[in-house]
């Protein structure tokens, strides 16, 4: 089990070589952090199985109130919580704090108890303790899947 940057050892097809007419952005930006590799910017975690799970983007950062938050740092706090299945924080403009942070998150298809805004409450209080209160969202959102009209095939 090891959590990282998520680089790419040989060039496919598709990748990108280059940012119009910034191309030594594009090789600050991409190749120069693991010389060798191609840096996606997101964060990987690999099981002990070799599965892989992308964690987010590595430089979607909010400020708030001067304190640089990784919105992966959020999520991967309350993805761990036994009643979520997937989480998203944005940032949003504050007028007092710069940005704030709006919390939204699917909950596990199986129901555990939990009221919405039982849950939500209990959500902000684990990422104020795991990380910081400054952490906690200002709004929480349960998105609800619509499992009837997945499709298959």
């Amino acid at each position: 089990d090891v959590s990282g940057a998520l680089c790419i050892s040989q060039a496919w097809p598709g990748m990108a070589r280059t940012i119009y007419n910034d191309h030594k952005r594009f090789l600050e930006t991409y190749l120069t952090p693991y010389p060798g590799f191609y840096f996606t910017g997101d964060g990987a975690y690999r099981t002990s199985e070799g599965y892989y799970q992308l964690t987010g983007r590595l430089d979607d950062v909010i400020n708030i109130s001067g304190h640089r938050l990784g919105t992966a740092e959020v999520e991967d706090v309350v993805n761990h919580h036994v009643a979520v299945a997937e989480s998203a924080v944005i940032g949003y403009p504050h007028e007092i704090k710069g940005e704030g942070k709006m919390l939204s998150f699917l909950p596990q298809n199986i129901s555990w108890g939990y009221g919405s805004a039982t849950l939500a409450a209990e959500l902000q209080e684990l990422i104020s303790k795991k990380i910081a209160k400054y952490a906690a969202p200002d709004y929480v959102q349960v998105t609800q899947a619509n499992w009837s009209n997945t499709q298959t095939g």
